[in-house]
């Protein structure tokens, strides 16, 4: 139904239109020779324009770029800063910690109560700290392989856990194969892994039946290759195949926090042995956390052979320090509270109503997906029941279409796929005017 030639005219408009508006953001890109990519971390160049906005400020859910324009950002930092740019809390907790020091090495109160609230939230009760997902996801494993004595862990097919090398998995033509793009694998990657597809409950069967897997690690919905929500039963059914194979079950709530204050394994009610969480609980700053059944800690506190303290592994100089915990308290007990995510929920609800609207007016064959705080947009009706199918309804130039069109008309989605997350900051306006100028970006793809 996509006209592709004039797919392919709308989006050359639109990128020059970008370059047109934007010359202090091409000419900071053009001059850093320095920096590898020219960005400070190379995924900075997955953009629809050719090169990316810079950054002059952000509050709220707003964002300006050093050439002016302002931004409704959906993005929010990917999750980062799902409690909204610049919380006036946090930053007010955040510079009170910054002036009496920030990495120490040594243990602060609010340490004890962040553990006691994510305990009150997620349900595992023993709680460590990291500085991102991909550590909080890494250490975890490499616990749950000591624990457990066994090698593999299990993902399913394109999810999404940081840059954990044994993550980089997937199905090729219903058998395990490494991931496209993969950077300097230290070994194949069947070596360390295992793969199912997500809701696909007899994959997961055979693969733990092989009896060496330690852990299965998933997001309760898959979020990063486009949201795959559960279908009824498969987590349910998750938890019972892992008991019955004797395999721990770690839920990575990273982006599935946007599903309320406990995240998924809250909302619907899960039972996992593990929890990994990151980006947003920091408000802004660098934080993560890995919790562990009191099982698992007891078993770990039991074998004495394993260096928890010095050399053996698990932990960063700077994990857990004064500075990520001060943040992180202030953002659960102030910022990302129950009250603040049924109005960002809402709101989601809203943003996927209105985009549902103009797919029906236009009679796209195209589906809303929405998890709580977070809503997408997908190429694919039914949406995309596997993390497989998921990757296989993407359209590049689709996609970069409607996110060059919305950013030069002042609105960001996540640059992976069309996801908008709400913060406690973000309107009804602002979902309205993105609803309006959606509308109006389909109407001239398809105008004859």
């Amino acid at each position: 139904m996509i006209d592709r030639d004039r797919l392919g005219a709308l989006l050359r408009r639109e990128r020059a239109a970008f370059a047109d508006r934007n010359p202090r953001s091409a000419q900071e890109y053009a001059k850093a020779t320095h920096l590898f990519g020219r960005v400070p971390m190379t995924w900075m160049n997955k953009n629809a324009a050719g090169f990316p906005l810079y950054l002059a400020k952000a509050r709220g859910a707003t964002l300006t770029d050093v050439d002016g324009h302002d931004y409704t950002d959906f993005c929010l930092g990917d999750t980062a800063a799902m409690a909204g740019h610049a919380s006036e809390i946090v930053a007010g907790a955040v510079q009170h910690q910054f002036k009496d020091g920030a990495c120490a090495m040594l243990p602060t109160p609010d340490a004890a109560w962040v553990g006691e609230e994510l305990t009150r939230r997620f349900g595992v009760s023993q709680w460590s700290f990291a500085l991102t997902a991909t550590d909080a996801n890494r250490w975890a494993i490499r616990l749950l392989r000591a624990v457990t004595g066994r090698p593999k862990i299990l993902f399913n097919s394109y999810c999404y856990h940081g840059s954990v090398d044994e993550s980089l998995i997937v199905v090729k033509d219903g058998r395990a194969g490494e991931r496209e793009g993969n950077v300097g694998a230290p070994c194949d990657v069947t070596v360390t892994s295992r793969v199912a597809e997500y809701n696909d409950l007899e994959g997961l069967d055979r693969e733990l039946a092989h009896g060496d897997v330690a852990a299965v690690v998933m997001e309760p919905a898959l979020t990063n290759i486009g949201i795959v929500l559960p279908e009824p039963g498969y987590l349910e059914g998750v938890r019972e195949l892992t008991r019955k194979y004797g395999t721990y079950l770690l839920n990575d709530e990273t982006h599935t926090f946007s599903a309320g204050p406990g995240g998924a394994t809250a909302r619907w009610g899960l039972q996992p042995d593990v929890v990994t969480i990151g980006k947003a609980i920091g408000g802004g700053i660098p934080a993560a956390a890995y919790g562990i059944s009191q099982e698992i800690a007891q078993k770990l506190d039991d074998m004495k052979d394993l260096d928890l303290v010095d050399m053996g592994g698990v932990g960063g100089t700077l994990a857990g320090n004064a500075l990520s915990i001060a943040a992180t308290r202030a953002t659960l007990e102030h910022v990302l509270t129950g009250e603040a995510f049924a109005r960002m929920e809402a709101l989601a609800s809203r943003f996927a109503e209105g985009v549902q609207r103009v797919i029906d007016t236009h009679g796209l064959p195209w589906s809303v997906s929405q998890l709580g705080a977070r809503a997408e947009y997908r190429f694919a009706s039914p949406a995309p029941r596997t993390g497989t199918e998921s990757a296989n309804a993407a359209d590049a130039d689709l996609e970069d279409y409607l996110h060059v069109y919305l950013a030069n008309r002042g609105i960001l989605l996540t640059p992976f796929h069309n996801m908008a997350l709400m913060s406690p900051a973000t309107t009804a306006a602002q979902v309205d005017e993105h609803t309006q100028k959606f509308g109006t970006a389909i109407s001239e793809l398809q105008r004859a």
